[in-house]
């Protein structure tokens, strides 16, 4: 029997996990994860957007209206900025997956830290002026930004607690 051929490639693989990691952000609005690969296929980090340690998500606030004091805007940390952060291990030379395009801040920590290369998914906010500045600084640091258009999309399935 022949091997079976209709695989994953290593880029939607790796997307499924940042879809993943996505799924443990309490944000009601927007989940974006992020996972962070070395040049062996190897995950070196993952993130996913939500509050500083300390922070609490029942506390600080997940509105995207009103006062900046009073929005979720000023005090969440990126999916991209937390698998940095989080990596036990420098990321330089890395990939990093994202389900959303990385804002002008993210991609500032992204040329920093070295990572060569982006593959993402949405590209929602193309046209707004952080995204171009996004696009611009990568571009300039010589990052490769590659869209994936095949995905794979995760959903949770509550299983009820039958144990007693």
């Amino acid at each position: 029997m022949p091997k079976r051929t209709e695989t994953l490639s290593w880029d939607e693989y790796f997307m499924g996990l940042a879809h993943l990691s996505a799924l443990r952000s309490k944000d009601p609005n927007t989940q974006v994860g992020a996972a962070i690969v070395d040049e062996n296929h190897r995950v070196v980090s993952v993130g996913y957007n939500g509050f500083p340690k300390g922070c609490s998500d029942d506390v600080f606030p997940w509105e995207r209206k009103g006062s900046v004091l009073h929005t979720k805007y000023v005090y969440v940390v990126h999916a991209e900025l937390n698998a940095i952060l989080n990596s036990p291990r420098s990321v330089s030379g890395c990939t990093i997956y994202v389900s959303l395009f990385p804002c002008n801040e993210c991609a500032k920590a992204i040329i920093q830290s070295g990572i060569r290369r982006i593959v993402y998914e949405s590209d929602k906010y193309a046209d707004t002026e952080t995204t171009i500045a996004s696009k611009t600084m990568l571009e300039a640091a010589g990052v490769e930004m590659v869209r994936i258009e095949k995905t794979i999309r995760l959903t949770v399935e509550k299983i009820p607690n039958t144990s007693k």
